[in-house]
């Protein structure tokens, strides 16, 4: 049966490091400072932004929340955005995504100072990550490197498939394995023979928002499972987009859900607007 790989355990754990290191900074004039900007009234951004303030806050991080009405001309965001640029007491900008249909989520991405972007979406970041250099690494495929590395996974030499290739997860955290010496295939909707490759791999991360898409018995003996999705089932049931009891049967480590690679998403964005804040009393 598979280890259980605790990500709110170990979330918990980063969140109380990361409080030292904000009272060392404290210490030389620095407080992190974190700016959220929400448009519109979306019930789940709602509560990810209430999260997020709450766990800033407890690691010492200010949080400075911009929440704007659905009818904001993107003008008026993206004066918002320049402004927190300039802003020597904010280190980290988050732009809560969905953004209404009538803005350009890219254009918005965009216009955030590559060195406040803690969720590493900009173009910017995302050529450093390519290019084996990041600034910032996106929050979710960092907490999927950090829960490997706590867990005393080795990832070099590794066969590793990724199933899923979104800007968000599946592509960054390809970039990510690869950078630490494994070998990987990203698998998507058009790939032929999945089982197949699912079933070679030494390390599975699933990320394409679909319940239980990997069957259980598709894993094989001794394999790593990062389950990324978060999928609610019609009886009100939780689950990923792995096949939890069968896989859990088979793998050697494996990723719960919730509580696997949730909790680690917003302990890394906290993380990156540490580190943003550490590199302004270097630069």
């Amino acid at each position: 049966m598979a280890q259980i790989i605790d990500g709110k355990a170990i979330a918990l754990k980063i969140r109380e490091e990361l409080k030292e290191e904000v009272e060392e900074l404290e210490k030389q004039g620095v407080t992190p400072g974190l700016a959220v900007v929400l448009v519109g009234e979306d019930p789940a951004s709602k509560i990810y932004v209430r999260n997020k303030k709450k766990a800033a806050e407890k690691a010492g991080i200010q949080s400075f929340e911009h929440h704007l009405p659905e009818d904001t001309p993107e003008a008026q965001l993206l004066e918002l955005i320049e402004r927190l640029n300039r802003d020597d007491s904010v280190h980290g900008i988050l732009v809560q995504l969905p953004l209404p249909k009538h803005i350009d989520t890219t254009r918005v991405i965009e216009a955030i100072s590559p060195d406040k972007d803690v969720d590493g979406f900009h173009p910017y970041n995302v050529g450093r990550l390519a290019t084996g250099s990041p600034l910032f690494e996106p929050c979710t495929p960092k907490g999927i490197m950090e829960l490997l590395k706590r867990s005393n996974i080795e990832v070099a030499g590794r066969d590793a498939v990724v199933v899923g290739r979104s800007n968000i997860v599946g592509k960054p955290v390809a970039l990510m394995l690869l950078s630490q010496n494994a070998t990987v295939t990203v698998c998507h909707s058009k790939t032929r023979d999945i089982e197949q490759k699912i079933g070679g791999a030494d390390i599975v991360v699933c990320a394409v928002g679909r319940a239980e898409f990997v069957k259980g018995e598709w894993i094989k003996e001794g394999s790593v499972v990062i389950d990324v999705g978060i999928n609610r089932l019609e009886d009100g049931r939780l689950v990923g987009d792995v096949e939890f009891e069968e896989a859990a049967k088979r793998a050697s480590h494996i990723t719960p859900v919730p509580g696997g690679v949730g909790p680690m998403t917003i302990a890394m964005l906290l993380a990156n607007t540490v580190l943003s804040a550490k590199r302004t009393i270097k630069g």
